[in-house]
């Protein structure tokens, strides 16, 4: 009888030892604080083409906010001139993931609204956002949409860490 009690005691132990030890999640692997490396603002060139023309090529200062250890916010400065001219946008909740030496950050669609020089509220929207991280330089890319204007403006921008 002791031995049976015993055995049940033993068999009760290793099933509690190896519950314990399973219950943990080995497949959770630890979020990769990556926005803490790319944030900061950067100078380079940003070509903006309407219709497959260029309608601008200039230098501008992009700035990338840390939002979580795996999200940015990405601020975008105005886009051309006079009348004509978009406010500084924000984009929102950039996903971030490193691979290798490469951070690459992706948002499908973003929808935002900003106000104009006239005081008008405007909606806007950024979608297939693409950013590639490599040193010290960025490539980004995305499509806008602003307020009621009839076509997508497709902008590269090329530039260098400032800080």
């Amino acid at each position: 009888m002791k031995i049976k009690s015993f055995m049940t005691m033993m068999v009760a132990a290793v099933a509690l030892v190896m519950g314990v030890s399973s219950c943990g999640s080995d497949d959770d692997e630890p979020e990769v604080a990556v926005a803490a490396e790319v944030a900061g603002s950067y100078e380079g060139n940003e070509i903006v083409m309407v219709d497959n023309d260029e309608s601008s090529n200039e230098t501008k200062t992009y700035v990338l906010t840390k939002v979580t250890d795996a999200s940015i916010d990405m601020n975008i400065p105005e886009i051309g001139m006079g009348m004509m001219t978009i406010p500084a946008l924000t984009v929102n909740g950039i996903g971030l993931k490193k691979e290798g030496n490469t951070i690459a950050g992706r948002l499908a669609t973003y929808n935002g609204k900003v106000t104009n020089a006239k005081g008008e509220e405007k909606a806007y929207t950024v979608s297939d956002v693409n950013i590639l991280f490599g040193d010290k330089n960025v490539v980004v890319t995305f499509s806008l949409k602003y307020g009621t204007m009839p076509f997508i403006m497709a902008t590269t921008f090329t530039g260098t860490k400032k800080n």
